[in-house]
């Protein structure tokens, strides 16, 4: 089944796969970017670029308008001053269907990452708090928050599997996961809702 999917952060190294993957699976889709013209993708009659920014309320009010699904590969670009994530989890309130992508180890998952992990991610500073607080706004709205591990520009798995946080597997380190991976599995979560309200956890294996 096709269905019209918004990507929001579009023009990110996760958001580019989101859309690429989304384009191939044959849906329409609307990429939210504050440079969305950048984009290293080819048009395609599937595809509408829309210039809008999280911190630009009325910007991005007016591209989210009657979105019914949207997969996010909303990140901190360096220089962004912490209050990002939360500006998009914001903009996305109203929106049926979201599928979120944070970081294992952070929030809920920290337990679950160990204290090696949580100890790092503390570098993070007021950044571990936006996400925090981000993730936190999108699962009270009944979205779908994807933990992922430390990000890879492998291929996707071939026996890629995404689990319940309560079914982390339990690792001194989390193990890495290709964005290639962790885009489809967000994409099945937004096509076939399983795991509203939660947090999951895409897996290579």
């Amino acid at each position: 089944m096709t269905v019209e999917i918004t990507v929001l952060g579009a023009s990110g190294a996760t958001g580019l796969e989101l859309t690429r993957q989304a384009l191939a699976r044959g849906h329409e889709v609307v990429a939210i970017a504050r440079t969305p013209e950048r984009m290293s993708i080819p048009d395609s009659l599937l595809l509408s670029r829309v210039a809008a920014d999280v911190r630009d309320p009325e910007s991005i009010a007016a591209a989210l308008k009657g979105r019914e699904v949207v997969v996010s590969g909303l990140g901190i670009a360096r220089g962004d001053k912490p209050g990002v994530l939360v500006a998009g989890a914001t903009a996305l309130a109203g929106v049926p269907r979201v599928v979120w992508l944070g970081a294992f180890g952070t929030g809920p998952s920290a337990r679950a990452a160990g204290p090696l992990t949580r100890t790092l991610l503390r570098m993070l500073g007021d950044q571990l708090a936006d996400k925090v607080a981000a993730d936190a706004m999108v699962l009270e709205a009944g979205g779908t928050v994807f933990h992922a591990g430390p990000l890879t520009n492998g291929p996707l798995s071939p026996s890629r599997r995404a689990v319940a946080l309560g079914d982390a597997p339990k690792r001194l380190i989390p193990a890495g996961v290709s964005r290639a991976t962790v885009a489809a599995a967000m994409l099945d979560e937004a096509e076939n809702p399983s795991y509203a309200g939660g947090i999951v956890l895409p897996l290579s294996r």
